[in-house]
């Protein structure tokens, strides 16, 4: 019984092996399948897209309940808007590890772009001369394009700064303006932290966000035209 498992497993598990083979040395088989493996890339790239989408959406939808509740009322305290600073960071965090999810597919599309299509329109040499090796490494072994830390920095320059802004104005509107009859300590107090140690550590955590922000290294994001010139190949 076993002896005729292995017989019928066998020539399947040889023909698995010289499959991809066979595409490999056949120019036009590799070209029929190449496309249909672009168009998986672009499609888990734009669906990876449209889930940081509604992460941000719902980020902002948040933001919008948690400033009308607290302007609803001037008996509404302040420290719901650092409830809704808290939350904040939470759909940040989640956004960040969709974004790196993002960018591993990006990557690829982007990485196949200046391979194929662009050495097909000019055929003056791939751009990385092992492309083929290379990609199918990364097919085997999926690594992630940019550290946590780039892509904590690339979401809150993009989105979240000003998110958090909006909500740090929000503070201090409530703290002061919009609580005439007590000092601003002691609006923005939380139950035993005296409200000067609450701004404290509040302009801390916005230092904090502006320093990640303005992350000195090398980006490393695949594909990115931010701070390129604008090229000139539509001019007539």
């Amino acid at each position: 019984m076993t002896g005729e498992h292995e017989h019928e497993d066998g020539p399947l598990e040889r023909d698995d092996q010289e499959i991809g083979a066979e595409i490999a040395d056949d120019p036009e088989t590799l070209l029929s399948a190449l496309p249909h493996y672009y168009r998986g890339e672009v499609s888990q790239a734009t669906s990876s897209q449209d889930r940081i989408d509604q992460t941000t959406n719902w980020a902002i939808t948040v933001l919008a309940a948690v400033l009308s509740i607290v302007f609803s009322s001037p008996e509404m305290p302040a420290y719901l808007l650092l409830v809704g600073v808290l939350v904040l960071c939470i759909f940040l965090w989640y956004e960040v590890r969709r974004y790196r999810f993002y960018d591993m597919y990006r990557a690829r599309v982007r990485f196949f772009q200046e391979n194929v299509f662009a050495n097909a329109l000019e055929p003056v040499g791939a751009e990385h001369p092992r492309w083929r090796e290379e990609l199918s490494g990364d097919l085997r072994y999926p690594t992630f394009k940019v550290s946590t830390w780039e892509a904590l920095s690339r979401r809150i320059r993009r989105i979240y700064a000003l998110l958090f802004g909006v909500i740090g104005v929000a503070w201090i509107a409530k703290v002061t303006m919009f609580t005439p009859e007590t000092q601003w300590t002691e609006a923005a107090e939380l139950p035993g932290v005296h409200g000067i140690i609450v701004a404290a550590l509040l302009g801390s955590f916005y230092l904090g966000l502006f320093a990640i922000a303005k992350w000195p290294h090398d980006r490393r994001a695949k594909g990115e035209v931010y701070g390129e010139k604008p090229g000139e190949w539509k001019d007539e």
